[in-house]
């Protein structure tokens, strides 16, 4: 019988971004900054998942995110889950919680807003209507679906 072979290497102290659907660990990595740590990175594209199908990974050594980075995750990837990691071990199990208000991290899609093109911060309430995430803007007050707002 051969020894089963882990996809992505095991890291000693750090956050390991899990359950993340796949295609979106490149837009992780770019919207929170992780190779500006760094630190190493590991990520696994399109990698087996039992209730997903396939999934992206993400492990960043020595780099724990707070409560309010791994909330804004949600945004990204609502069914991740933010493993923190000591001694090889998950020591915290974050499932994440979508925040009540984000700023200066999507841009307005309405030409016409404030917001849009002005040097003012974005900023939108969030919402999930029917299992959507929607973001309404402080500025123009439209809502909008998080696929159709676009990333600052």
């Amino acid at each position: 019988m051969e020894t089963p072979k882990l996809s992505v290497e095991a890291i000693e102290k750090g956050t390991v971004i899990d359950h993340i659907p796949a295609g979106r660990g490149l837009t992780i990595l770019r919207q929170f900054k992780l190779l500006h740590y760094g630190n190493a990175v590991t990520v696994g594209f399109n990698l087996p998942s039992k209730t997903q199908g396939s999934k992206d990974i993400i492990k960043i050594k020595g780099v724990c995110l707070d409560d309010k980075a791994a909330d804004r995750l949600a945004l990204f990837a609502p069914e991740a889950v933010v493993n923190t990691i000591d001694n090889f071990k998950v020591v915290q199990k974050r499932h994440l919680n979508l925040p009540d208000e984000i700023a200066e991290v999507f841009r307005c899609p309405n030409t016409n807003c404030a917001g849009h093109g002005e040097p003012v911060k974005s900023r939108f309430y969030v919402k999930k209507y029917n299992g959507q995430t929607r973001l309404k803007c402080h500025y123009c007050e439209k809502t909008y679906s998080r696929d159709s707002v676009a990333e600052a």
